[in-house]
């Protein structure tokens, strides 16, 4: 083992480079203290120290400021290969981190159709985030982020109170209407809202109220007329009455796209424009910072589901 006593002994430190680094990028000792947060006569002191230590002349002074000498331009390339290299040579001595948690929970079911594998995918990427969906408080998810039950929400109509919780716009999904090819209705390349009031419209038992209330405002307007809902408990329920001719489906693209078979299903959507329902990435604010990483990981993750015609 090398002797401890024949290791050399550097007669500058860490604040002496992080001194001549400063006054090298601010030009004079006043900038200089703001960056390093100390008094100017304190950079001024460490300054004629740093030099003392040397020997040389490190700065001159110039009607712009501080200009270091040639022998400064040295220190100034050196300081910074070490300083770096100390920092690398601690991130790989230092214990790494535990993985952040988050618990995520989804408003509405249909963003579970894809969001699974994609927090999967995540774990190659960033090892460092930890991402469990947290499905028994799908029913009332603000209310679990209020009570710290979870961390992250994908909300569609929920609102939030925004003392308390921070929320982002995240992405946005389709909202398909799916019928056999023999519907009287799938001659037609769009839907209009007169089409739809005189046929059977099949949803799900577990679409929540604020999302029907949704979807009536935004295919019929502000008032809506009385439809013909069917409601079924499953999803493949739905697909088979729309594909036996009895109803049109109406789907999120997500839950849509991998029943749509060529000559079995077909696809429409209004007339006046896509249904786009947004969706909303709330969060609790003392877990931001790893919960912008799962927000910045999810904007465009989410499945689209492509339109023939």
């Amino acid at each position: 083992m090398t002797d401890i006593a024949q290791l050399p002994k550097p007669a500058l430190d860490v604040r002496d480079l992080q001194v001549a680094l400063a006054l090298a990028s601010a030009g004079s000792t006043a900038r200089a203290a703001a960056l390093l947060h100390l008094t100017q006569p304190a950079v001024s002191r460490a300054l004629l120290g740093l030099e003392g230590k040397l020997g040389a002349q490190l700065f001159e002074r110039s009607p712009r400021g501080l200009k270091p000498t040639a022998a400064g331009e040295r220190l100034l390339s050196g300081a910074r290969e070490l300083l770096v290299s100390l920092v690398e040579l601690e991130s790989r001595v230092a214990a790494p981190a535990p993985p952040a948690r988050l618990r995520v929970v989804c408003e509405c079911y249909t963003a579970y159709h894809w969001l699974p594998s994609t927090l999967m995918s995540l774990r190659t990427v960033a090892p460092d985030l930890e991402v469990v969906l947290d499905v028994a408080h799908t029913a009332a998810p603000v209310s679990a982020l209020c009570a710290g039950d979870v961390d992250v929400a994908l909300l569609t109509t929920a609102p939030i109170d925004k003392g308390a919780l921070r929320e982002r716009n995240l992405f946005s999904d389709e909202v398909v209407f799916v019928l056999a090819p023999g519907h009287p209705l799938a001659s037609k390349k769009t839907l209009t809202a007169s089409d739809l009031r005189g046929c059977k419209l099949l949803v799900s038992t577990n679409t929540p109220d604020a999302e029907a209330r949704w979807f009536n405002r935004a295919a019929f307007g502000r008032k809506p007329p009385k439809l013909d809902y069917e409601r079924l408990p499953l999803t493949e329920a739905i697909i088979d009455v729309a594909r036996a001719g009895l109803g049109v489906a109406v789907l999120s693209e997500w839950i849509a796209a991998p029943h749509i078979r060529p000559g079995e299903l077909v696809i429409r959507r209004l007339a006046a424009g896509p249904l786009r329902r947004p969706w909303r990435f709330a969060y609790r604010r003392e877990l931001e910072p790893a919960a912008l990483r799962l927000f910045e990981a999810l904007k465009t993750a989410a499945p689209r589901l492509r339109i023939a015609g």
